[in-house]
């Protein structure tokens, strides 16, 4: 109700009433304590001086002090007043209320100091002494050849206060009623004005909620009545734009939330004014948060702030790539300066080519990793194969030792191709796993027997460690078991003779259980951990060692088939751990 034009009138018509009222009662309460301060100001000075008149011959020294006090509290019990008699150093020599010996030197009282100047003076202020607000008038007067002396009068001013506030309520209770009063008229006069507003007001909220208007007011010659003949000709004119504009909105909706790449618009303020759900993922950040607020604070980073600022300062497009290591993206950037009505503004498009990188990166190191792994084997071949044109077909004896090697390098690569076919098809998803509860011992177990020979052999110790009541898991037992022996196979190969090597199984925090391969052998180097279970990929230390290096990869792809995860630690020189997370239930 209060929001609208005729309350509005009301209410400001009542309240520029009481304001008068009030400012008036302000002004007469004002005047009224100022009157009345001077009217006390006047009767006190006349008593002070009869007081003044009459002790003027008793000289203020320490021998007429008990006199001079005892006069002091008698006229103040027939005044009812504080009287106070000051020696013009200041000392007190009598005083109605308080004892004199007990009083600090009033020489800087203001009353005083004005009345050693001019004869009389006076001042309001708290009494510390009666713990109220006091007015203060004091009278000088010469005693001859002994100096001069100051009678101090004062008065409590909680009598002028009781007056002033009863004044108060009076004019509080005026403004009230004037304000009531004043309503009825004010009311009656709004109305008469904002009635014909009422039906132009339903009109304009049918139109802005995109309704088209059929239907002609009565118009008059005043502005209300112009304002009725544009209605209808707005009515159409807002309908279409509306239209357009819901039209082009959802186009540039559909296109920028459907889009890969991030876009951003910063006005000439440097606040983003527009982004889309890209940019939401690439930098993490939420729209509702981000919208109005800094470019700077938003992204922090100073690259994407130095292309939109030599972007603005230039108007030019600017293209950068960004690597972010800290974030592990890679970004390319594109500023453009835009015109017309967004003139000054920026629109920042983002390109994630993290994942463009990472398969470059990828495909780079199969190229050189599998060049590497086939050379070995071909140029052993070649040697072989030129051994034998050379004449050592002739030497039956060598030709079947050179046979044998070849044979062996065949195997070599027949069995990278294998791995290699099986490895693609774990990762198309073209390996059916068949799911069933295996106890994690069981699993262990078969791994243990099937390399136990070989360990032996190299003269490693091999040890079981299970957690009793460890829950069955649900896995592919034959991939489970791949899992474990392409680990004890590599803890195996890279432990010196005499080392350990312990196969354990324990809870895992997230209800699964966590399968652990721990050897003491020559350890991983810190900067290769991160990368052993790429394809092909391998530590210094197993360059020497053999094997396709595709062993890591296939198992790592094995456990997250089962909805797992597989990491590694390892300390240089102390051995390696190897764990994997299996869940008890089986992957979606």
């Amino acid at each position: 109700m209060a929001r609208s034009i005729r309350w509005r009138l009301t209410l400001a018509f009542a309240a520029l009433n009481t304001l008068v009222v009030l400012t008036l009662g302000a002004y007469l309460t004002t005047r009224a304590r100022s009157y009345l301060i001077q009217d006390l100001t006047a009767d006190l000075t006349a008593q002070a001086r009869l007081i003044a008149g009459i002790i003027e011959t008793e000289p203020f020294i320490p021998a007429n002090a008990p006199g001079l006090n005892a006069l002091a509290r008698s006229w103040a019990s027939e005044l009812d007043l504080r009287i106070t008699l000051i020696e013009a150093g200041g000392a007190v020599f009598g005083d109605s209320h308080e004892d004199p010996a007990g009083l600090e030197n009033h020489a800087d009282r203001p009353e005083v100091i004005e009345a050693l100047a001019t004869g009389t003076g006076s001042s309001e202020r708290f009494s510390s002494t009666l713990g109220i607000d006091a007015l203060y008038v004091a009278v000088a007067f010469d005693h001859g050849e002994t100096g001069a002396g100051v009678v101090r009068v004062s008065l409590p001013l909680d009598r002028v206060a009781g007056d002033i506030e009863l004044l108060q309520r009076v004019i509080i209770v005026s403004t009230g009623a004037a304000a009531v009063l004043a309503l009825l008229p004010a009311d009656w006069i709004a109305r008469r004005i904002v009635r014909p507003l009422g039906a132009l007001t339903a009109a304009s909220r049918r139109i802005a909620e995109g309704e088209l208007l059929n239907q002609s007011f009565p118009v008059g010659a005043d502005e209300v009545g112009d304002l009725a003949r544009a209605l209808n000709q707005m009515s159409e004119r807002v309908r279409g734009q509306i239209d357009a504009l819901d039209a082009e909105r959802e186009k540039l909706s559909a296109v920028l939330q459907q889009m890969d790449s991030g876009v951003i618009m910063v006005d000439p303020t440097g606040r983003i004014a527009l982004l889309n759900r890209a940019v939401e993922r690439i930098f993490g950040i939420e729209e509702p948060r981000a919208i109005g607020a800094s470019l700077v604070e938003t992204l922090r980073l100073h690259q994407v702030v130095d292309i939109w600022e030599q972007a603005r300062r230039e108007n030019t497009q600017e293209t950068r790539t960004l690597d972010l290591l800290n974030r592990g993206q890679s970004l390319q950037v594109i500023a453009s300066p835009l015109g017309g009505v967004l003139h000054g503004s920026i629109l920042l498009i983002f390109q994630d080519m993290t994942r463009v990188r990472q398969l470059e990166t990828i495909r780079r190191d199969f190229i050189s990793n599998i060049s590497h792994e086939l050379r070995t084997p071909l140029a052993s071949l070649k040697a072989l194969t030129e051994t034998l044109l050379d004449g050592a077909l002739e030497d039956p004896p060598a030709a079947r030792r050179f046979l044998t090697r070849f044979e062996t390098e065949v195997d070599s690569l027949s069995l990278m191709v294998q791995e290699l076919l099986e490895l693609t098809r774990i990762e198309s998803g073209r390996v059916p796993l068949e799911f069933e509860p295996v106890q994690p011992g069981e699993l262990i177990r078969v791994a243990v027997e099937r390399l136990y020979l070989q360990a032996e052999r190299a003269g490693l110790q091999i040890e079981v460690e299970l957690v009793a009541g460890l829950p069955a898991v649900l896995v592919d037992p034959p991939r489970m078991q791949q899992v474990l022996m392409n680990l004890l196979h590599n803890a195996i190969k890279f432990t010196q003779s005499g080392g350990r090597i312990t196969l354990a199984a324990e809870p895992g925090e997230e209800g699964g259980v966590v399968f652990r391969i721990r050897d003491t052998g020559v350890g991983i180097p810190a900067d290769d951990l991160p990368r052993i279970f790429e394809r092909f990929y391998k530590a210094d230390r197993a360059r020497s060692g053999g094997g396709t290096g595709l062993g890591l990869a296939i198992s790592k792809h094995l456990v997250e088939a089962h909805g797992g995860r597989i990491w590694a630690e390892s300390v240089l020189g102390e051995g390696s751990t190897f764990f994997f997370y299996i869940p008890t239930a089986a992957p979606r």
